[in-house]
């Protein structure tokens, strides 16, 4: 891994965010692929989605929308050890989201005049299951479980089909934890076509059947490639997305005494995601770092994916980042704001208090990234690319929405109209005010006599 030795450098906010290891990523070539997805799909439907999923997925799904019945044969094939290991992860992710659920208030301000705030779940969402290099049932249970603690009504689940099934049917343990979860609306569908069934709905079962095969959502969550990503801000401005995410992402603070042995085991397990990903340690002891890099130079040729995880772990996007003391290295890791912060120091407590900016924090090396991953509870979809700057994890807030509920009576408004309606004058947006007056005046356009009318009327 490359060294970024920032040691002796008073750096400005400015310089500290550029210092930072960053994947590059091809979005503009990505785009002129996309488009013309997005835009086939929205016009023929069904018969372009499984032209897609030929042509990218290299089978010709026989069934877009999955059989129940395929669904539940997947459970009951399921092997029993992976199976219990799923109903874990579901029974805490669902304990976690039962948590999140946000209460609805309300706020009196004056007699008569209250103003309450009430949770809606969003009535429809796509939930998009990656595939390509691995299989992730774990993307099912992360966002299903909290759409379905939001009380989401509609819930629909967009996957690949498997590529050594030549019925073009999805992973079976993808559609196993479909059936613990209850999930019965799933597509054999991947990639930016997804998005584009999601965001426009599509029509026909068959290419000459004019059915509907699937209804447009409201929103659209779950990771993936860029190609996946992109087409997510495409369809934006009309339908509601999670994020834009890019590739996943480590952030390890580490002092002398953390385990040298276990930070390089960290770094290679997201390194081990994609050639893209993101592995990155700050550490202000140049001992350790080079015991890490010792340690790497052993683990990374005996891993399985041994080629993924070196080219990830040589490129820009990972590095090993010196500092001048613990300080820094805080300074340094909330201006990466990694998609995953692990704390492997002494203090983890005091450390983490003044985590600013990251998508999940992983405090002690009892905690691991790849529990948050699989059974923590907590929820692995989460934001990269320095967005955990401002944007957070899904979670149950996800998928609802806040709508305020403004409740006065007469005497509410009453004590507020006059001076309504002075702010509504000053922004030269009379009718407002004239809006609020008719309810008590009997001529707010009488300018002439308002003054006494308001009197009259008791608003002065």
């Amino acid at each position: 891994m490359r060294i970024i030795d920032l040691r002796g450098q008073v750096l400005s906010r400015a310089e500290l965010l550029a210092a930072m290891p960053r994947a590059a990523m091809g979005t503009s070539e990505a785009t002129d692929l996309v488009r013309p997805i997005l835009d086939d799909v929205k016009e023929r439907g069904a018969a372009a989605l499984r032209d897609f999923e030929e042509k990218f997925d290299h089978v010709r799904p026989e069934h877009l929308r999955v059989p129940e019945e395929a669904i539940q044969d997947a459970l009951t094939t399921l092997d029993p050890e992976v199976r219990a290991a799923i109903e874990e992860s579901v029974r805490r992710a669902r304990a976690v989201a039962a948590n999140q659920v946000p209460k609805d208030f309300h706020t009196d301000l004056a007699p008569g005049a209250r103003v309450a705030e009430r949770w809606i779940p969003i009535q429809r969402v796509g939930l998009y299951v990656p595939g390509g290099k691995a299989v992730y049932p774990s993307s099912v249970i992360m966002n299903a479980v909290p759409a379905q603690a939001a009380g989401v009504e509609s819930l629909a689940i967009a996957t690949p089909p498997a590529r050594d099934n030549d019925k073009g049917l999805p992973n079976k343990t993808i559609l196993a934890t479909c059936a613990i979860l209850g999930v019965k609306e799933v597509y054999a569908v991947g990639g930016a076509q997804a998005i584009a069934m999601f965001a426009y709905g599509a029509k026909g079962s068959e290419p000459q059947d004019g059915a509907v095969l699937c209804d447009p959502v409201d929103k659209i969550t779950g990771p993936g490639n860029i190609f996946v990503a992109t087409a997510k801000s495409l369809v934006s401005a009309f339908v509601g997305i999670d994020a834009v995410a890019g590739p996943t992402e480590i952030g390890i603070i580490a002092d002398k005494d953390a385990n040298p042995s276990l930070v390089a085991a960290d770094l290679i397990g997201q390194a081990e995601h994609d050639e893209l990903a993101g592995s990155v340690l700050f550490t202000d002891s140049p001992e350790l770092a080079e015991k890490v890099q010792e340690n790497l130079n052993y683990r990374v040729p005996r891993t399985e994916h041994a080629e993924r995880v070196h080219t990830s772990l040589s490129g820009t996007q990972s590095a090993i980042v010196l500092t001048d003391g613990l300080d820094q290295s805080i300074d340094a890791a909330n201006a990466y704001a990694a998609e995953h912060l692990e704390i492997q120091t002494a203090n983890a407590d005091e450390v983490v208090k003044r985590i600013k900016n990251a998508g999940a924090i992983f405090r002690g090396p009892y905690s691991p990234v790849p529990l948050g991953d699989y059974m923590s509870g907590s929820n692995h979809v989460l934001p990269t690319g320095g967005t955990a700057r401002f944007a957070a994890g899904l979670g149950v807030h996800t998928f609802m929405k806040p709508v305020e509920v403004i409740e006065y009576d007469e005497e509410g408004l009453k004590t507020l109209a006059a001076r309504i309606n002075a702010f509504a004058v000053s922004e030269d947006l009379p009718a407002h005010g004239e809006c609020v007056l008719s309810r008590f005046v009997k001529d707010p356009y009488d300018k002439a006599t308002l003054r006494e009318q308001e009197k009259e009327a008791g608003l002065l």
